[in-house]
């Protein structure tokens, strides 16, 4: 049953594109949506590895404590741009969707000898399906059944980091979750003596938290070094409100509302450690693991995250496994320019925060990427792409995917004192 519930999103559809989604899926129907994937186009070319890298080239939002891996008065900052090109399919039945849309924003600075700073908006979670079932019934015609969602939650984060005794690095980062989600359902009948039925949801979501990073790294000869990263972001409670509403015709009309941490609602917390080797400035490979503990948040408690007919929905804990590389020929040749772009590849296995009928979601895909430098100093070009499927299980929906992802990597030296004669 869960299958063709999730396939009605998409099998009425041969191909269509909405920019107003910041993602499509029919999975987005659960809690808060999908969860979006850290990172920058750097780190998604590597499987979305990040939380041991250090490189004083790229601004790293996976961990507070990379910040501090850079130049002294450099200046860095990173402009995303994302998209997807989803094929649903069940059995015979297939469906296209494509979006593209802005990512993320970032700026990063030093700020006092062995400190930094960074600040950025990327968004945490997309909302966007559309489900549309027909069906003739002898005594009311045709009835039809739609039922939509949009929206999505951001996040605005601004982290410092300090390096101590040159190996260790700390950081901190306070993160702003705020943004809305709406849904709504309509049955309508062709026979008009039948009175139509609407209800739906508008949410309100604002969180505050708190992250915490590390960052050791173990020198293993001249060139090569082991870097071990750690970070915990913070459970907090949900703040915002609920609006639900139904109709039935034009005769019967109820609307109630609720602040959502009256009923206890909570963003789940999320632990990630990563392990990196590197030599020199030409090879990096790092392996990460990421737990999401959304099992306690009370989702499933509430119209609007939870209330999809007969498919049993539960938020629960997720779990990802990336690993990740990236190679540079030469950053100095003067001769051939492929020489000295950095090329990357990754893979990576991610299991859902809830479970449908008591099953994961999960997924899986491997990225490819790669840095074109542009002009002077650190400056870049970053490209990605990612081959992915969602759904593994027999009874889910397929859905395979195609992204891409494009990073502006802007580096400049600030406080520059210039010499003249």
């Amino acid at each position: 049953m869960a299958a063709l519930l999730l396939f009605a999103a998409v099998g009425s559809a041969s191909a269509q594109t909405d920019g107003t989604y910041g993602g499509f899926s029919p999975y987005s129907v659960f809690g808060v949506g999908q969860l979006h994937q850290s990172g920058t186009a750097w780190n998604r070319g590597m499987g979305g590895v990040g939380i041991a890298a250090r490189n004083n080239r790229f601004v790293n939002i996976m961990n507070p404590a990379s910040v501090t891996a850079r130049d002294s008065l450099s200046f860095m900052s990173d402009l995303g741009l994302n998209g997807r090109i989803s094929v649903f399919q069940e059995g015979s039945k297939r469906a296209a969707n494509t979006i593209f849309n802005i990512d993320d924003f970032v700026i990063s600075f030093p700020m006092w000898q062995n400190t930094a700073f960074m600040t950025g908006i990327r968004p945490m979670s997309d909302v966007g399906y559309r489900i549309s079932a027909s069906e003739v019934n002898v005594d009311t015609g045709t009835q039809t059944f739609v039922s939509a969602g949009n929206g999505g939650i951001y996040e605005f984060f601004a982290a410092a980091g300090i390096t101590l005794w040159d190996r260790l690095s700390l950081g901190a980062q306070f993160n702003y979750h705020f943004g809305n989600v709406n849904k709504k359902a309509a049955l309508t009948y062709s026979d008009a003596s039948y009175r139509s039925a609407n209800s739906g949801d508008s949410l309100q979501v604002r969180s505050f938290t708190a992250k915490l990073g590390l960052q050791y790294v173990q020198p293993l000869s001249k060139s090569a070094s082991l870097t071990f990263g750690a970070t915990y972001q913070f459970s907090s409670p949900m703040k915002g409100y609920s609006i639900h509403y139904r109709e039935l015709g034009s005769y019967d009309r109820t609307r109630s509302s609720a602040t959502l941490d009256e009923n206890g609602l909570r963003m789940g917390d999320e632990l990630g450690l990563g392990i990196a080797y590197k030599f020199g400035d030409k090879f990096m490979a790092e392996i990460d693991y990421t737990r999401e503990g959304w099992a306690n948040t009370r989702l499933d408690q509430v119209s609007g995250f939870s209330n999809q007919g007969d498919v049993t929905f539960a938020p629960g804990v997720g779990q990802s496994f990336r690993l990740g590389m990236e190679y540079t020929p030469n950053r100095s040749d003067i001769r051939y320019y492929f020489r000295r772009c950095t090329y990357r590849a990754g893979a990576y296995f991610d299991q859902s925060y809830y479970l449908v009928d008591g099953v994961h979601v999960n997924s899986v895909g491997v990225t490819l990427g790669m840095t074109l430098p542009v002009f002077r100093w650190y400056n870049g070009l970053s490209l990605g792409v990612d081959f992915g499927r969602r759904g593994l299980a027999t009874s889910q929906v397929k859905e395979n995917y195609f992204g891409f992802s494009v990073g502006f990597n802007v580096f400049d030296i600030w406080f520059q004192k210039r010499p003249y004669e």
